[in-house]
């Protein structure tokens, strides 16, 4: 049996449709309808995407003709440039046959060629099985070659509306301490821009890291500007609020984004710089764009987040929502060096 890898060009229309329907078969046999997906054609632009600072790679496993496996390797180009992000997918009836073992192998040797000596993966399964994903097939598969769990998250879903009496009462006893709330749809302000990449690029190491090797990030304006791009091209919905220091400065941002094919939102951050923490401006932010979501958009019929289970603070916020788990995620790690 002979497993043919290749690698697959983002402009071959029917080479990424197939990518995609392994990709999603994979997710499905293991999440079922609770799988969360990227559609094909948010898909398809992300990889079409000329990025300064990071690079993306997929490939295409077939037998006999048949494809069976898809692949992703992500290099980080800008910080963080010792990391690789490695993704495998098997369709169900072809796992245990060596074809996972085989694009990891390829995926994780281009890596290395590219010096990188740290390699993530995530993988996701019911909320109600063990945390530590004993028995789920991806986290087996990551510890079998050398992957170890190194931040669990739990995935969380508000179903929506909420209620504004409810918005309205976590609302209250908002003190009057100068800071002040701004919110937008679409690009950030060009007077505000500087201060979002400041505080958006600290997420990876202000939120709780377990033991991700991660460095903390290089605040661009042009990497905020190519994410917005981005999101523009698979026609989401960027709907985001910062909180504003007495003195004028970024202190607490929230972000949601909507996809245009399924109409649900995800949480893509909600930070708080540590001077400014004591102020519920975590609550605040999160309250405003859950407030301008529901009057937009009023038919989004959910919010999907993400947190580690170490994030006590934020959990806590997201269950005073009205949020309630649906899934976990453990993020994966291999070094070699």
């Amino acid at each position: 049996m002979t497993i043919d890898i290749r690698p697959v060009d983002p402009f071959d229309v029917a080479a990424v449709d197939a990518w995609w329907e392994v990709y999603a078969a994979a997710l499905r046999a293991d999440r079922g309808d609770d799988a969360v997906l990227w559609s094909l054609e948010e898909t398809r632009q992300e990889l079409r995407q000329a990025s300064a600072v990071f690079e993306r790679q997929v490939f295409l496993a077939r037998l006999e003709d048949r494809a069976v496996g898809a692949a992703g390797l992500g290099l980080p180009l800008k910080d963080n440039t010792h990391l690789a992000d490695v993704a495998v997918y098997v369709v169900p009836d072809a796992r245990r046959t060596g074809v996972g073992s085989t694009l990891l192998e390829e995926i994780e040797a281009r890596a290395i060629a590219r010096s990188r000596r740290t390699f993530l993966a995530e993988t996701s399964w019911a909320a109600s099985a063990p945390a530590d994903g004993t028995g789920h097939p991806g986290v087996e598969f990551g510890r079998r070659h050398g992957y170890a769990l190194a931040l669990g998250d739990r995935e969380s879903v508000l179903d929506l509306p909420v209620a504004p009496e409810l918005l309205d009462r976590l609302g209250a006893g908002t003190p009057d301490d100068g800071y002040v709330l701004r919110s937008w749809t679409g690009p950030v302000p060009e007077d505000l821009v500087a201060g979002w990449a400041a505080l958006s690029s600290s997420l990876d190491t202000e939120a709780p890291m377990g033991d991700l090797d991660i460095e903390a990030g290089t605040p661009s304006v042009a990497e905020v500007g190519e994410s917005e791009e981005l999101v523009a091209a698979q026609g989401r919905t960027s709907f985001c609020v910062v909180a504003l220091s007495p003195d004028g400065q970024v202190a607490a941002y929230s972000q949601l984004v909507v996809s245009g094919d399924d109409s649900s939102a995800y949480q893509w951050g909600t930070l708080v710089r540590r001077e400014d923490r004591g102020h519920r401006l975590g609550m605040r932010v999160k309250l405003e764009n859950l407030r301008r979501l529901q009057q937009e958009l009023p038919r989004t019929p959910r919010v999907v987040t993400y947190n580690a289970e170490s994030n006590e603070h934020m959990l806590a916020v997201n269950v005073a929502l009205g949020f309630r788990p649906s899934g976990r995620l453990a993020e994966l790690q291999k070094r070699i060096g």
